[in-house]
Order: C-alpha cells, then structure tokens, then sequence
C-alpha cells in the first residue's frame, strides 16, 4: 500500500495532520509565556490564555495521537501544502486570545493582527497598545518571534524525526531565499543552529535595551519584535516613546543584523569571517544602505526637516534599516520629510534585506542577480556570440535559477498591483490603497495616510483585512509556496 502511494504520489494528508498536531501542541507551550505574564501582573487575561491553551493543546494532542497515518514519507508536495496550511492554522488558533480578552476584537481584526505577527508583518488593527494587557502584548510580540525565524525551521529543530519525513521539502519552502544551504549534514542540526544565532542575538538585544531606559517587560517585547524584524511595540508611538538616541542606535544595529542572511552571521560566529566578508549580497546591502543615508539626509535638510543632529544622523539611519529589515519601527513622522522619502522608502520596501534573514520583501540577492542579469543582456545586444554567466561569490549561477528570479519578481509586481487595486474598490484612497498591499507583500507593516504615522489598520473595511491578512502570508511564503498549490498540476496524480 506504501509503495502505491509513494508511486502515485498522492497527497498523504493522514501524516500532514499528524504533523500540524504536533505543531499545535508546540503552539500551546508557546502560549504559556503570555499566560505566566498575565498571572504575574494579575491581568484578567490569564483566562483568555488559559482557554486558547487548553483548546490548542486538546486538537493538537487529538491530531497526532488519533491519527495513524499508513506510511510516514511526504514529499515535496506535502512540503508546500503543510508549510501554508500550518502558518493559517496557527494564526487560526493563535488569535483566539484576540477574541476572549479584556479589549476584544472582531474576528476579521484577529485573524489580521495574529496573522500580521506570524508573518512579521508588524501591521496592527489596535488604535492605542498601551490599554492592552502586558500578556496581550507579549503575545503579539512573541508570535513575530516564533514567525521570524520560522514555524517550521522551529519544528526541525525540536523533532529530529522529519529529517526522514519531508524535513528538507518544509526547509525549503519556509526559508527565504532563492537557493537554500545546509549548514549541517542532517536538515534537523541546521535548523538548531540557525535558531542557536537567533535566540542568542535575541537575548543579547534584549540585555541591551534593559540596561537602557527600558524596564525589563518592554526590553524583551521590543527584542521579540526586532530581533524578528516584525515590528510590534507595547507604546503608542512605538520606540519614540522613550526619545533615547541610545536604544535608537542599539535597534538600528539589531536590525541590520536581522536583515543579513543568518547563515552567514553562523559561520562568522564558528570563525568563518571570509565568507562573511567577501560576500557579495553583503556588500550590496551595505552599499544600499549607505546610498540611501547620503539620500535621506539632503533631502531632510533641503526640506527644511533638519532640526537637530539626530534628524540627520541616527533618525534616517533608522528609519533605512527599520524599512529595509522590513521591521516597521518608527521614531518620527517619515511622512514629514516630503515625497520622495516616500519614494525612496518604496524602493527599500521592495527590495528588503538579504535572503535566509528574518526580513521580508524581494530580498537583495534577487536585486543582484537581476541587475547582473541585465548587464550580461546589455553586452550580448552588442556582442551577440559571447557567452557571459551570472557570477555571485565567485560561483556561475544556472539559467534556471536566474529565470525563477525575474519570474518571482515578475508575480511580486503582479500580486502588488493586483491588491491595491482590490482595496480600491473597497473605497481606500487610491495612495493608501497601494501602499497597504505593498507593504503587506513586502512584510514591513508600514502604513501612509489613513493607516500611516499614529494611525492604524483599523480603517480598513473587513474585506480588506483578509485580502491583506492573504498577503501578508504570501509574501512570509515567497509567493511560489502559496500559488502552487492553486495550480492544476499540484493535485494531479
């Protein structure tokens, strides 16, 4: 019976379920977080968490107990259908503490502001987070945690046994990037120590802001969200609150960190400083960086919006890295500084940092890749019978993987275009409209006008919220992971 299954290539939905169960129970230990933080600031929320434990840990326990599949291999289809019905199923579960806690919020605006914290998206549907509870908080803030790194690389991690059950066809399909490198012999051992650099640079984040004028509640919910680069802050004005230059240069640096690719940051940390230095997506991230600063900087001056040292220094340095990790923190009114830092903030938005990072958007390595595409194209106009291959860190890059890359940015434009103009429709100014779904795409959570600087995504009719909430998902996805599985030829036999 296996091998006609494994032959035919049918769906093996039995394990998928089990697997998601074990999720689910993963889920519930999560969950625990919030619930001591409630009972420690004795916090009437404690029994929201209370519940959505109880209720996870009961259907996932149910799922992977009850359930006995007929063989345990999955294969690259079961990679793509488990990795997105798993990120819809935790937000599912994960925003029942949304519905049941003292400030309680419709369904549509749950599901947006858990699916919005998975994703690392940081896109919040709360007018005021100050009212909410410090356990409501921590959960929004540890969901980016969870999401940044992965739902699944999480599970790799701590359950071994996938490495024999589809582990790399999950690793694939969940982890940024174009081409995807173990760091380890067995897929379980990378995902230990890609999640080894997280939880380390995350604490280390977390020591330094506490050290600051941040007591210890705020320093880890703001280590939780930057780390992941999602976003979410427990103050209304987000990190502005506090109007420290110090825990503005601290979250500038974490970010950046959180924006290179943490196999790199891995490697550094077992010696390997070579390949951290001459890579190439590095180097074109740093230039993007600086490129933008000098950018920011005159036209904050020209603008007349140079008011101190700081407006010119760390604040657009800032507000670079919280746009291009794809973070959304903010310290300033960006909208302020005129037009084209609009603009500007498009373009990193787009792009975002580098892949095999926490970050969202197209990721740099495609940019590079694109752009070196296109000179190779250029020269070729002119000199027909050359031959001229696409070169990062020194290695050919295949024609198919160049042709996957203009595809991905191709549908990315598409899916872009395609949302804002679905918000239009829902009424939502045409600027805002774009804005929304690009910045949802991208992961950033960044809002303009009606959703921008003191705002929030509460405007957005319920409609819009689950077509930004699909978003959101696709863009954490990639795209390819979630439009797969709309086509005919992944359920055929």
């Amino acid at each position: 019976m296996s091998k006609y299954f494994a032959t035919h290539h049918r769906v093996n939905f039995p394990m998928l379920l089990r697997v998601m169960g074990w999720l689910l129970m993963i889920e519930s230990a999560f969950m625990l977080v919030p619930l001591v933080t409630c009972l420690i600031y004795g916090e009437s929320d404690y029994m929201a968490f209370l519940i959505t434990v109880t209720v996870t840990f009961a259907a996932g326990a149910l799922m992977t107990f009850c359930i006995r599949p007929s063989y345990s291999s999955m294969a690259k289809r079961e990679g793509f259908l488990l990795t997105a019905l798993v990120w819809i199923l935790f937000s599912c579960f994960g925003m029942l503490p949304f519905l049941m806690c003292s400030t309680p919020l419709t369904l549509s605006d749950a599901f947006f502001e858990t699916m919005s914290g998975f994703t690392t998206t940081g896109a919040t549907v709360f007018e005021s987070v100050e009212s909410l509870s410090h356990g409501i908080n921590m959960w929004r803030c540890l969901t980016q945690w969870i999401g940044g790194m992965g739902i699944i690389l999480f599970t790799l991690a701590v359950l071994p046994m996938l490495n024999h059950s589809g582990g790399m066809q999950m690793f694939n399909a969940e982890v940024t990037g174009i081409t995807h490198e173990k760091l380890r012999p067995r897929i379980s051992q990378t995902a230990k120590g890609l999640w080894a650099v997280y939880f380390v640079l995350s604490a280390a984040l977390c020591l330094l802001l506490w050290i600051g004028p941040m007591d210890f509640f705020d320093s880890v919910c703001h280590a939780l969200s930057s780390m992941s680069t999602g976003g979410f802050s427990t103050r209304d004005d987000s990190v502005a609150a506090w109007d420290s230059t110090y825990i503005k240069i601290v979250l500038t640096i974490f970010m950046f960190l959180g924006g290179v690719n943490f196999a790199l940051i891995y490697k550094a940390g077992t010696g390997n400083f070579k390949e951290l230095l001459h890579n190439d997506t590095l180097k074109a991230y740093l230039r993007i960086i600086l490129f933008m600063y000098i950018a920011f900087a005159v036209t904050i001056a020209i603008n007349g919006q140079a008011n101190s040292i700081s407006s010119v220094t760390i604040d657009p340095l800032f507000q670079i890295i919280t746009t291009i990790s794809s973070t959304g923190l903010t310290v300033s009114n960006f909208e302020n500084w005129g037009s084209f830092i609009i603009a500007l903030l498009f373009i990193l938005m787009f792009f975002g940092a580098c892949a095999g990072s926490t970050s969202g958007g197209a990721k740099v390595d495609r940019l590079l890749y694109l752009l070196k595409n296109t000179n190779n194209e250029l020269y070729r106009s002119i000199h027909p019978n050359s031959i001229r291959s696409v070169r990062i860190n020194d290695s050919i890059i295949p024609p198919e993987t160049v042709d996957k890359v203009i595809a991905f940015l191709c549908i990315y434009v598409m899916i872009i275009a395609l949302g804002g103009m679905v918000l239009t429709a829902l009424n939502i100014p045409l600027v805002d409209a774009f804005f929304s779904s690009f910045s949802c795409v991208s992961n950033i959570g960044l809002g303009t006008g009606v959703t921008g600087y003191g705002g929030s995504f509460e405007v957005i009719p319920p409609a819009g919220k689950w077509i930004l909430s699909m978003l959101m998902l696709t863009g954490r996805l990639e795209i390819f992971t979630v439009l797969v599985l709309f086509t005919p030829a992944f359920w055929s036999k």
